[in-house]
């Protein structure tokens, strides 16, 4: 059989590839490497060439083919996929923890660090090999024999608690829905939503209406929707997914899933020497202990909890007096804080849509990158995807190719939900001097174009697309041509949110807007009166939404750093106490948030969800130097392109930030940017 996935192709061959193909490959990529490692390791004086490079093809191979599967698995899932999925992952998670527990392959790698001509390689290569060594101890290859396979078992069992996690959300999202025959219960809800909900039961063979838990179907109805009872349902179903409450109660419940992912994840961190999973997560993070993360996220909250209970009680006021509620609940807040928004701003989400096609944002976003960063990026309609909703681009420099990626944008059933990058290809160079582009993959769930009309986004949206554009361009801009530190690529978790929220800041300058908005119809661009509305209310409530971040960050961290075998920590129970630490808002007793969290529970975040605030602190202060010279300024730009993009995982991310600002960073201009100030509260 001609397996698609085991060809040396640039960009897979989607409309080629089959489930058969899978599993197949897989088996037969394991099979080869493991023969070649054995050979490999047992050199007695390995060198860069003879050691490191024939892995890192081995790595590329099986990357290359993974993450085709991966991918189709996210955004194309059903039950013979998830099945071949499943199979896979038992296996690469053997194969890893066999590789990470080789001692004569880590011996191999000590006696190539230990060469008089070490010091003679690149900064990345010698950076690749100390990861190399950090992730040997890491994976358990100082541990006697009984305790490897303590180590192997744990890691097999956590990958597949993971990937069950992961399904119980996706099915309990998609099996939920609410058919409605009487468009009066939708009474407040934008066009758009309601042409989304008539599509929706189109599909499902049904009259009427039909409202799912897919982002672009359950936002507007908490936003918008004046009917409460139908909020109140919604939400319930919402925060009840994948638990003992809800609709859909006990059907697909993660509680015993998060009960046994911390119980393994605490005894592999305590296999290893760690005290718990949290000081194990910070092993491969820029921040240096628990106390530091701890410090840093309370100075935030104790900063922000004033400015957030201020707003809170703003709210409260103006739905009591202006609409005679009495008591908000969780399913009130987003209806009366858009209330609010618009009394105050006299804008919302639904006025700037007609501004925000997609098909404007879209090469909005690249001409700012183009700018920015002295690219070409080009749409190749003649490459293959994996769904018509999909489409493949080219960025080039110079009239020279740099990287690929593909764009997979709106939301359809068998597609997980949120927003990712994902790598598709590395960039790395073969012994033979072959480089190999990056690719990546760019998903997210937007609203689909409804009745010949385009998909219009909201504001948020355009936000989202340009985050996970910042991912793909650390991806894909990079210059480093060592597999294990290219793009993004032995990066610190905690900075691989610098490029993506550093470049959500063109979301909202005049100058970059000019770029991505204008009306679908008309083509004007966005009119002054409206720009200072969207500029005017860009921190409205931006205390409620650091502290709901922090909420998740604290609870993730503190779940894991206070874990003990002896009384194991209730998610439930943490999830509860942080809230009444840190919340402004309660939370109905039925609030299952935990069950449905799939960045600590199926994703890389577990104890790193501090991640994104600590990136963000960066990215507001690499942004103050744009504001300080001028956002498309071309030497800032390309700065940031040489400091931080193009050097991917090469050197540490403390030193590339020093490198562009100068200094180390600071929290004030994060606080500055939020308009989170003494004075705010």
């Amino acid at each position: 059989m001609n397996n698609p996935l085991l060809t040396d192709d640039l960009l897979p061959k989607f409309d080629h590839v089959r489930t058969e193909h899978m599993e197949t490959a897989i088996d037969q990529i394991l099979s080869e490497n493991r023969v070649k490692i054995a050979e490999l390791a047992q050199q007695e004086d390995p060198t860069w060439d003879t050691l490191a490079q024939p892995m890192q093809a081995m790595e590329d191979k099986l990357s290359n083919a993974w993450s085709v599967i991966s991918h189709l698995n996210g955004v194309m899932n059903n039950d013979d996929l998830r099945k071949v999925y499943k199979n896979c992952l038992e296996k690469l998670t053997e194969y890893s923890t066999e590789l990470s527990q080789n001692e004569t392959l880590c011996n191999a790698y000590k006696k190539l660090a230990a060469r008089d001509d070490f010091s003679e390689l690149s900064e990345a290569q010698r950076k690749s090999v100390d990861n190399t060594l950090r992730d040997f101890h890491l994976g358990g290859v100082d541990l006697p024999a009984d305790k490897k396979k303590q180590y192997a078992d744990l890691s097999r069992e956590l990958a597949e608690l993971s990937n069950r996690f992961s399904d119980n959300v996706l099915d309990a999202t998609q099996h939920w829905y609410k058919h409605i025959t009487d468009v009066d219960e939708l009474s407040g809800l934008p066009e758009s939503a309601i042409e989304g909900a008539k599509q929706a039961a189109k599909q499902k063979d049904l009259d009427g209406y039909v409202i799912t838990l897919d982002f672009p179907s359950f936002f507007p109805v908490m936003t918008y929707g004046d009917n409460r009872e139908l909020r109140r349902e919604v939400y319930e179903a919402f925060v009840t997914r994948a638990s003992d409450m809800g609709p859909d109660a006990g059907t697909w419940d993660n509680t015993p899933v998060m009960a046994e992912i911390l119980k393994r994840r605490h005894a592999l961190a305590q296999l290893l020497g760690f005290d718990n999973y949290a000081e194990r997560s910070l092993a491969t993070k820029m921040a240096r202990n628990t106390d530091e993360v701890l410090d840093f996220l309370n100075q935030l909250a104790a900063k922000s909890k004033p400015v957030a209970e201020k707003e809170f009680a703003e709210l409260t006021a103006f739905a009591r007096d202006r609409h005679r509620v009495e008591e908000l609940e969780a399913w009130d807040i987003g209806y009366y804080s858009e209330k609010l928004r618009q009394e105050r701003y006299d804008i919302s989400p639904e006025t700037l849509r007609p501004w925000f096609p997609a098909n404007k944002v879209v090469p909005g976003l690249f001409a700012v990158a183009e700018k920015l960063f002295d690219v070409q990026i080009e749409e190749k309609p003649e490459v293959e995807p994996w769904h018509e909703d999909a489409t493949a681009y080219c960025i080039s420099r110079n009239g020279e190719p740099v990287a690929w990626f593909y764009l997979d944008l709106f939301a359809r059933q068998g597609k997980r939900g949120g927003a990712w990058m994902a790598d598709c290809r590395v960039r790395w160079r073969n012994q033979r001097g072959h480089l190999q582009l990056p690719v990546a993959f760019l998903t997210c769930n937007f609203t689909p174009p409804v009745n010949g009309k385009p998909s219009l986004l909201t504001h948020d949206e355009v936000t989202t697309l340009f985050h996970e554009f910042g991912h793909g361009l650390h991806h894909m801009l990079t210059q480093v041509d060592v597999l294990e530190v290219s793009g993004i690529n032995g990066v610190a978790w905690d900075a691989v949110e610098l490029p993506s929220q550093f470049l959500e800041n063109w979301c909202w300058s005049p100058e970059s807007l000019a770029l991505i908005a204008s009306h679908h119809e008309t083509g004007e661009p966005l009119p002054e009166d409206l720009l200072q509305k969207l500029l005017a209310a860009k921190n409205f409530q931006s205390g409620m939404a650091m502290v709901r971040q922090l909420e998740f960050s604290l609870f993730d961290f503190r779940l894991h750093a206070e874990f003990t075998s002896e009384a194991p920590t209730n998610p439930l129970d943490m999830h509860r106490k942080v809230r009444e630490e840190i919340a402004v808002v309660r939370a109905p007793e039925f609030n299952r948030f935990p069950n449905s969290f799939s960045h600590i529970f199926a994703g890389g975040y577990a104890a790193g969800y501090y991640s994104y605030k600590w990136a963000e602190v960066l990215a507001a202060d690499a942004f103050s130097l744009f504001e300080e010279r001028g956002i498309f300024d071309p030497e800032t730009g390309k700065a940031f392109l040489h400091n931080i993009l193009e050097k991917g995982g090469s050197q540490e991310p403390m030193e590339l930030f020093k490198a562009f600002r100068g200094r180390e960073p600071q929290v004030d201009a994060l606080l500055k940017q939020t308009g989170i100030t003494d004075d705010a509260a």
